[in-house]
């Protein structure tokens, strides 16, 4: 994963500038990012050699944590032998999520499937002996999840890819091009396997700061592979060419510029297995943190990082259960929805469904009593707490007979309906709703 921040100098323009680039508009590909912006949670897997030892994902090596000798020394431990691909996807189908993405190689170029242009993967140069991601993927359509694929541009292994250690390099590729060139048809070869083995829903770059567009052939590498699949969607790693941001591990504190978004979050500190690291976020916390994306009109995904024999570590299982049992109590104000009001209307996330008619706030902690919505212009019919149907009353406060601007709604929130983690409240309109963003003067545009 990137462990630096771009300037918001750098950043903005990028995001700005993503469709003139690749020559798309946002509603050139809205139809085949729906499934995106309707799913809202998706399952990171970081699963590789540095597993064996809980290492950090390639920076361990790249860092000088530890050498690159003892890091590939990780390769003799791989063994997979508890691996069972079905309790994977039933668990992350339990979580409630409708895609998963698989780290099919990470910086340290070693590849999870049976590459033909490398020994350097899990089926011929570890314990494992097999490709992993063949029946993952299978494992994960069969329970309707669409399947993603990281894909690292970058591979510090490969003897003709410039760069290797943080503060060394084998070469410049601008004075070396017949090098470079070896290095681009061995990773677009690769890429090319993936494309064809698996057909991703989803790619997921990672590692494109180290060249430039041109560098990478980001215009040829986009064109193949929706040449390939003209429905799959790739992340914003591949130089400005993608289809959507991907801020990591940074909580936006206002939504992203970009029309489609996605939050990626492990639930520990760290990428992939790390047993020395137990500061593990609680239920309460990822999914309030999943509320607060889905707000503002994001996605979420959420990793886990399995150990060299497939195990998953009990605390992951046990957020992505609680995560899930949340997910299916209050599903329609999750899924199939859009951002909701604009800070200052409600104290909490909010979302809408897509008819704009259906207002649904959640409710972070415990309610003492009431919570209160600002600016609504509609009447509410109804008020309803998700999972449970119990309706609510509610009394519109300082709404005055020779004003048009609108009362407060304040709502009664007993104490034996609201959530163990977050309750969700549905206020049914009178139409699309209508807020009031003036500034209490006697005029409704004041």
């Amino acid at each position: 994963m990137k462990r630096f921040l771009l300037s918001v100098a750098l950043v903005l323009p990028m995001l700005k500038s993503l469709n003139a680039q690749q020559h798309t508009t946002a509603d050139s590909i809205r139809e085949k990012m729906q499934w995106f912006a309707d799913a809202k949670l998706g399952i990171f897997i970081h699963w590789g050699i540095y597993s064996v030892n809980g290492v950090d994902e390639s920076w361990s090596f790249h860092n000088r944590k530890i050498s690159y000798t003892d890091y590939m020394q990780q390769l003799k431990g791989f063994t997979a032998k508890n691996y069972h691909p079905e309790e994977w996807a039933a668990l992350i189908k339990e979580s409630g999520a409708r895609y998963a993405v698989m780290t099919t190689k990470h910086h340290d170029g070693v590849a999870l499937w049976d590459s033909k242009l490398s020994k350097l993967d899990i089926a011929n140069s570890t314990p494992a002996k097999r490709d992993v991601l063949t029946p993952l993927y299978n494992a994960l359509r069969q329970q309707g999840i669409k399947a993603g694929a990281y894909f690292s541009l970058i591979d510090w292994s490969y003897p003709d890819y410039p760069q290797f250690l943080k503060d060394s390099s084998r070469y410049d590729a601008k004075k070396d091009p017949a090098r470079w060139q070896r290095f681009l048809n061995f990773y677009e070869g690769q890429l090319k396997e993936v494309m064809q083995q698996y057909n991703p829903d989803l790619w997921w770059f990672d590692g494109d700061w180290e060249h430039s567009a041109e560098e990478w052939e980001a215009v040829k590498i986009r064109k193949m592979l929706t040449g390939h699949n003209p429905n799959t969607i790739i992340n914003g790693r591949l130089q400005a060419y993608g289809d959507y941001d991907t801020p990591e591990q940074n909580f936006p504190v206002s939504r992203p510029h970009y029309n489609w978004w996605e939050l990626c979050m492990t639930i520990n500190n760290n990428w992939g297995y790390h047993p020395d690291d137990t500061n593990f976020k609680t239920p309460y916390e990822v999914i309030t943190i999943f509320a607060d994306a889905v707000s503002n009109g994001g996605n979420m995904l959420l990793d886990i990082g399995p150990a060299e024999d497939g195990t998953i570590p009990a605390e992951e299982v046990n957020v992505l259960k609680e995560l899930g049992a949340w997910n299916k109590k209050h599903a329609p104000a999750i899924f199939n929805t859009v951002a909701g009001i604009p800070a200052g209307h409600f104290y909490g996330p909010t979302t809408l469904s897509k008819d704009s008619t259906t207002l649904y706030l959640f409710l972070a902690g415990n309610v003492n009593g009431q919570v209160m919505v600002k600016g609504l212009v509609n009447n509410i019919k109804k008020i309803s707490v998700s999972g449970n149907g119990q309706q609510l009353t509610h009394k519109v406060v300082g709404k005055i007979s020779w004003s048009a601007v609108p009362g407060l709604v304040y709502i009664d929130v007993p104490a034996n309906v609201q959530d163990k983690y977050m309750t969700v409240l549905a206020l049914e309109l009178d139409g699309k709703i209508k807020l009031y963003r003036g500034k209490g003067g006697f005029l409704t545009n004041e």
